[in-house]
């Protein structure tokens, strides 16, 4: 398979864009811990509804590395999709039991990459990959334990 033409580690713009993606989870983490009852909802609605778009995101990024590599292997395509069906179901659902599962789902996404992205030359980019999962799964996982309690 040949590896994508990628810089060998992510560039400072690619990290900045990274950082920033985790503001409305870290946000919405807060937020859920400080708000009224009554604001609540819609903070967790809001945290579930972003998390659940990032994670279709990081399908969207296999579909996308499938189409230059031209490595058609069903299950990778397969993967590709299974994140955004996934994130569907997960935004739909009750927030606090939505944002448990993205969180999930967040991890999962990151374990199947450690796999993918050395075969496709893009292993330098998993050190970002796990910071930005676990600032964003935790986020998820704080914001559903403050619904609850």
């Amino acid at each position: 398979m040949p590896a994508l033409s990628t810089p060998s580690v992510p560039d400072r713009l690619a990290v900045r864009l990274g950082h920033a993606g985790l503001v409305p989870f870290v946000l919405g983490a807060l937020l859920a811990m400080l708000v009224r009852v009554d604001v609540l909802p819609f903070v967790l609605g809001a945290l579930s509804v972003y998390a659940g778009v990032i994670v279709s995101f990081l399908g969207g990024i296999h579909w996308g590395v499938l189409m230059v590599a031209r490595d058609a292997a069903p299950r990778r395509l397969v993967w590709a999709v299974v994140p955004s069906l996934l994130g569907w179901v997960s935004v739909v659902m009750p927030p606090h039991a939505g944002l448990v599962i993205q969180a999930l789902l967040l991890i999962v996404c990151y374990l199947v990459d450690r796999r993918v992205y050395p075969v496709y030359g893009l292993s330098k980019w998993l050190t970002l990959r796990f910071r930005l999962t676990l600032v964003a799964s935790m986020s998820c996982f704080m914001a559903a334990a403050a619904a609850s309690a």
